[in-house]
C-alpha cells in the first residue's frame, strides 16, 4: 500500500502514535536513510551486515581495503574486515544522531556487534566493548547473552558502555540480562558515577526460537497443531516484557530475527523496540497492515496451551527455565553462534580476495 500524507506506512503510524521504536536491521546507508524517513531511530551492524553491504557496492569498498591494507602492512584479513565494520558502523551511526539527541541518548543508536569469536573470553568481551563505544557518542554494543557474555555485559555498563544483548532466545536470558545492567547501574549510582541514559536493549531473537523449536520438534518426530510455532518467539517476548515491567527494568526488549508479521504486529504499543529487515518494512508496508495495539492482548489461549505440551518451548518461556551455565547450549544459540562465527569467516574471504585477488593465466 502505497505511503500518502493521507494514509501513513503502517510503521509511521505506530511510530507516531506509540511508544514502540522503530530500528533498522542493517547499516547499509541507503536501507537505513529510507527507513529513518518511516521512523526508524536506530540500526544495526555486524559482520553479516558489513558482507553485504561490501559485495553490494565493491566501488566504495575495494578501493578503501586495498588503501587500509596498503597502510597497514602487517594487519590480518580479520583486522581489516572488522576495521571495515568499525567504517560502516561509523558512518550510519552519523545518520541516526540527531534521533540520539533529541531523545536524550534513549534512541538514535547504532548497534556494533562484538567478535563472536571472542564468546568465552569476558575480559576479552569488555576490552572490544570499551573500544567500540568510544567510537561515537551513539554506539551501543551487542554483546552474547550467554553466562561469559552476561558478565562481560555488566563489567562494560559499569564502564559506562550502552549495551544491546544478542544471542537472546528466552525468557530465563532477557530476566538475567536485565538483573545484570540493573545492577551496573546501580553500581554506578552507589559509586557517584554520572546518571545518564545507556539506553540498554535486550534482545529476544523470536523468529530464531521458532525456527529452533520447528527444528526440535521435527527431530523428536513431534507433530503440533499447524501454525502454533509461529507464535513461539511472539509468547517469549510478550512474557519478558511483561516481566520487564512489573520489576522496573531501566532496559527495553528488542525483537529481532523477523520470521512474519507477528514480530511486529503483536508487540505495537510495547515500549520496545522492533528490529526488522528493511525489506520486511517495505513487505509490511505495501500490504496496509492495521495498525492498533497488540502488546497487552495475550498469545491465544490454544495457541499457548499448545506450546506449552513442549518441554523445549517451556525451557524457552518461563523465567527460570534455564540456568544461566546452559544460555549457550539453547539449540538455538548454538546454531546462531555457528553462524556468526561462519559470517566472521565469509568477511575475511571477501577482504583476502580484495587484497590478494587470485592470479589469472
Amino acid at each position: 500500500m502505497p505511503t500518502t500524507d493521507e494514509a501513513p506506512a503502517p510503521f509511521m503510524q505506530m511510530t507516531r502514535r506509540y511508544p514502540t521504536a522503530l530500528w533498522n536491521d542493517s547499516a547499509d546507508p541507503e536501507e537505513l536513510r529510507e527507513s529513518i524517513r518511516l521512523g526508524a531511530v536506530g540500526a544495526t551492524c555486524n559482520p553479516v551486515i558489513a558482507y553485504a553491504a561490501i559485495k553490494r557496492n565493491p566501488a566504495q569498498w575495494e578501493p578503501w581495503l586495498r588503501a587500509l591494507a596498503a597502510s597497514q602492512p602487517t594487519w590480518s584479513e580479520s583486522e581489516l574486515g572488522w576495521a571495515a565494520v568499525r567504517e560502516l558502523s561509523v558512518q550510519a551511526s552519523q545518520q541516526l544522531l540527531m534521533k540520539f539527541h533529541e531523545s536524550g541518548g534513549r534512541n538514535g543508536r547504532l548497534s556494533i556487534q562484538t567478535d563472536p569469536r571472542l564468546h568465552r573470553d569476558a575480559a576479552a568481551l569488555v576490552r572490544q566493548a570499551v573500544e567500540f563505544s568510544e567510537l561515537a557518542p551513539n554506539i551501543i554494543v551487542k554483546i552474547p547473552a550467554t553466562a561469559v557474555g552476561i558478565q562481560a555485559m555488566e563489567e562494560a555498563a559499569y564502564r559506562g558502555v550502552s549495551i544491546n544483548a544478542t544471542l537472546s532466545f528466552t525468557v530465563a536470558q532477557a530476566v538475567a540480562v536485565g538483573e545484570a545492567l540493573e545492577r551496573a547501574m546501580d553500581r554506578r549510582a552507589a559509586q557517584g558515577l554520572p546518571d545518564q541514559e545507556f539506553g540498554h536493549v535486550v534482545t529476544i531473537m523470536g523468529g530464531r526460537l521458532d525456527d529452533w523449536l520447528k527444528l526440535w520438534a521435527s527431530e523428536n518426530r513431534i507433530l503440533v497443531e499447524p501454525g502454533a510455532l509461529e507464535w513461539a518467539g511472539v509468547a517469549a517476548l510478550k512474557r519478558a516484557y511483561e516481566i520487564f515491567r512489573e520489576r522496573g527494568f531501566r532496559s527495553r526488549i528488542l525483537s529481532a530475527a523477523f520470521r512474519n508479521h507477528l514480530h511486529w504486529s503483536e508487540l505495537i504499543g510495547g515500549d520496545l523496540v522492533v528490529s526488522p529487515p528493511f525489506d520486511w518494512q517495505a513487505r509490511i508496508n505495501e500490504n496496509g497492515f492495521v495498525v492498533r495495539e497488540r502488546i497487552s492482548e495475550p498469545v491465544p489461549a490454544g495457541v499457548l496451551s499448545e506450546l506449552l505440551s513442549l518441554s523445549e518451548f517451556v525451557r524457552a518461556y518461563e523465567p527460570d527455565g534455564l540456568k544461566a551455565e546452559d544460555f549457550g547450549y539453547f539449540g538455538a544459540a548454538r546454531n546462531t553462534l555457528r553462524q556468526f562465527l561462519e559470517a566472521s569467516a565469509e568477511l575475511d574471504a571477501l577482504v583476502r580476495d580484495v587484497i590478494v585477488p587470485p592470479a589469472r593465466g
